[in-house]
């Protein structure tokens, strides 16, 4: 599969476990031509040992799209990057923010802002094994730590092992204390140190990723910065993603309104549908299309209690979308 040569992180949706699937990703496509996509969370073990295309197989339609890997091995995070490019993934990220208990256990996710120096060793192992980009998307510390103090050093360190973009979820996470969900919101968000970040480190790309609302909130927010990573707004209120190329490219949108956006999944979801595939699979990343809307709820109702029916087709969402208002407005 070819790589794209160029692409931009002006504005990407960020990695989100069980949400930025594939086919969550080529909806976001229909929206969007230039917002740069990242996959799920993909652990470097999984796909060494596990069925690779299942779980990292993609549509060269959803291009640009980065891969996400979890993992605390620097020969296993090579080699996993080295299949990541194999199946032509623009770029490879570590994580090194998620705070969930699952990625504790394995050493890996922002425990690792702990140990910064590991994190060197794995991104400079995954460089020298690809030729495509290797980022980072990190936190701004965890439990105790002076949040300046770890993210630079986190940062400096990789740096020095030549990775020049990061992605900066701008709260702590509390591994002891706070659920993965509470890790989303309850730690205060620090945008002004990430800001610091930048200006202290002028030669490095630096994307700011945390509690962005909407297009404009990202855009007012990283006007000092690199861009900005849009993670639950993009997903629960994906509309805003319409606006993007728009706003931010000079270009084109591909979509003027939600009816035209849904008459451009119909193939995608027609040929899911074909190959064995349930309609639950991409309607539920969906049910916020209309957010805001007249119908909206009733948009959601018949999509989360029809689409996952056995043999549930297409005349759902032809249903779903009928019992929304005909006020289709493009805003």
């Amino acid at each position: 599969m070819d790589t794209p040569s160029t692409f931009s992180r002006r504005l990407s949706v960020a990695p989100m476990m069980d949400w930025t699937d594939r086919h969550c990703r080529a909806f976001h496509r229909v929206l969007t031509r230039k917002a740069l996509l990242y996959t799920e969370m993909a652990v470097d073990k999984a796909i060494i040992n596990g069925d690779t295309a299942r779980l990292i197989g993609f549509d060269a339609a959803e291009q640009p799209v980065a891969i996400q890997l979890g993992g605390s091995d620097p020969a296993e995070l090579a080699a996993a990057a080295r299949t990541a490019q194999d199946f032509g993934y623009c770029e490879v990220n570590l994580n090194v923010g998620c705070p969930s208990d699952r990625v504790q256990s394995g050493r890996f996710g922002a425990c690792l802002m702990l140990e910064p120096e590991l994190v060197a060793d794995c991104v400079q192992a995954m460089r020298e094994a690809v030729a495509i980009p290797v980022t980072v998307k990190c936190r701004i510390g965890v439990d105790d730590q002076d949040p300046q103090a770890a993210l630079f050093a986190l940062v400096d360190a990789c740096a020095a092992r030549g990775v020049t973009s990061f992605a900066v979820h701008a709260r702590k996470a509390w591994l002891n204390g706070l659920s993965p969900k509470e890790n989303r919101t309850i730690p205060p968000l620090d945008y002004d140190l990430v800001r610091r970040l930048k200006a202290e480190r002028p030669e490095l790309e630096i994307i700011l990723n945390g509690g962005l609302e909407d297009l404009g909130h990202a855009v007012r927010e990283s006007s000092d910065l690199d861009g900005a990573m849009i993670g639950r707004a993009a997903y629960h209120t994906p509309w805003i993603l319409a606006r993007v190329d728009s706003t931010l490219f000079g270009e084109a949108d591909p979509v003027a309104t939600r009816s035209q956006a849904l008459d451009a999944c119909r193939p995608y979801i027609a040929a899911h549908l074909d190959g064995g595939g349930r309609l639950h699979d991409i309607t539920r990343h969906m049910l916020g299309l209309y957010a805001g809307e007249p119908g909206a709820r009733q948009w959601r109702r018949i999509l989360s209690e029809k689409a996952p029916r056995a043999g549930a087709g297409l005349d759902v969402v032809e249903e779903a979308q009928a019992a929304v208002s005909p006020r289709d407005e493009a805003a």
